[in-house]
């Protein structure tokens, strides 16, 4: 088992910013990072395999649905501690924080935001408590970066409908109870229906293969005639705006979580330049070195800069689709850079795993596609600073 020993960078002293309850709720987080998931997430990533042993542990320290209202099982937190949860998270792993992210962000979300009360409340404590784990179905075989085009459908057959398609790519599948999935109705508006486990016509075989986020569990959603009822049905969302806000909500806990891998990476490659010796003294006294740890430090501190501010501006509802967006991107393209060059200062070594990075940059291969891809970011900065649109 591999000794949890990170340190937190912390170049510009953003602790200031944090309040007391920020730094319990990320400090908690991390405590249990380093005593439930580092000394095991090596080895299931190894096996391709989630531990799903730790749903109980994620469910207690209060990362499934923190920003949720307390009377629905939530945390009723802030997002400025949601954000440091999901950093602490994928800094362990970016499966697991996947997993949370999925569950918060993905369907306790839109559930509380466009469900009926009776679905509220009858969904979101089970959620909350981890006694029930959802799933988000949007992406299909031929339909990623463009969704608008999905072929999912259902019709109306007296009380309830009858759901047909396919979604792929979809983390927590496997051992989903729920699934939130995007369909088109009889009149072609993209609606939210809510397939349960057990339904028949519904399975989700699991996705194998991956060499990118082995530690969590990915599948397909198969939906031939399905019998939903129509109560199923979320009664607040309709059209194409509703799952894309969704997408917003958990890129914004994706630009935290990527930057908590980068950090990851960067105290690895910094303890290991300290310790490997070469030409008598450390690799850390060599100038290429120091350029590359310099580097790395100065880029996670723009970073956690970047989503601090976007954190405020969420919490004075006033954040942009565009804005997270950017947080999105940069995150992830710093990350993966962090990662490579940290992989490059721990030489041979940093391909083993013995060490995170190279899980950490295997896994952000994937963190850099889902939820947009890193050129689909670039489009909706473009597009919103010169006001064209770019994508068709």
């Amino acid at each position: 088992m591999r000794q949890d020993l990170f340190q937190s960078p912390d170049y510009y002293l953003l602790d200031d910013l944090l309040t007391e309850e920020h730094k319990m709720v990320r400090d908690a987080v991390r405590q249990w990072v380093k005593q439930e998931v580092s000394p095991v997430i090596e080895d299931y990533c190894q096996r391709a395999e989630f531990p799903k042993h730790l749903l109980p542990g994620l469910a207690a320290v209060g990362c499934f649905g923190p920003t949720i209202p307390a009377e629905y099982g939530g945390g009723g937190l802030d997002q400025i501690a949601y954000g440091l949860m999901m950093q602490e998270l994928e800094r362990g792993d970016s499966g697991i924080r996947s997993t949370a992210s999925v569950q918060g962000s993905l369907v306790m979300y839109p559930i509380y935001t466009y469900g009926s009360e009776e679905q509220k409340r009858r969904f979101l404590p089970k959620l909350a408590s981890g006694e029930m784990m959802g799933c988000f179905g949007l992406t299909e075989p031929d339909f990623g970066s463009n969704p608008a085009g999905l072929l999912t459908y259902f019709d109306e057959d007296g009380d309830d409908i009858i759901l047909n398609g396919a979604k792929m790519w979809i983390s927590n599948a496997p051992f989903a109870d729920i699934a939130i999935v995007w369909a088109k109705d009889p009149e072609r508006k993209i609606r939210g229906v809510i397939v349960e486990r057990g339904m028949e016509g519904f399975s989700t075989p699991e996705t194998k293969g991956k060499w990118s986020l082995r530690g969590s569990a990915t599948g397909e959603l198969v939906l031939d005639n399905v019998r939903i009822p129509k109560s199923n049905i979320l009664p607040g969302a309709r059209g194409l705006k509703a799952p894309l806000s969704c997408l917003d909500a958990a890129r914004y806990g994706i630009a935290w979580g990527a930057i908590g891998a980068a950090m990851d990476c960067y105290d690895t490659a910094l303890r290991y330049s300290q310790e490997r010796v070469q030409f008598n003294k450390p690799i850390g006294g060599f100038q290429l070195v120091q350029k590359k740890l310099a580097e790395m430090i100065t880029e996670i501190t723009k970073a956690q800069l970047m989503n601090w501010r976007l954190a405020v501006l969420k919490n004075e509802n006033r954040a942009t689709a565009e804005q997270i967006s950017m947080a999105k991107r940069n995150a992830c393209d710093t990350a993966l850079k962090v990662a490579h060059d940290a992989r490059q200062i721990l030489g041979a070594m940093g391909i083993t795993g013995e060490y995170p990075v190279m899980r950490h940059m295997m896994n952000l291969e994937s963190v850099v596609t889902y939820e947009g891809t890193h050129e689909i970011h670039l489009l909706i900065t473009g597009m919103d600073i010169t006001g064209q649109n770019a994508f068709k």
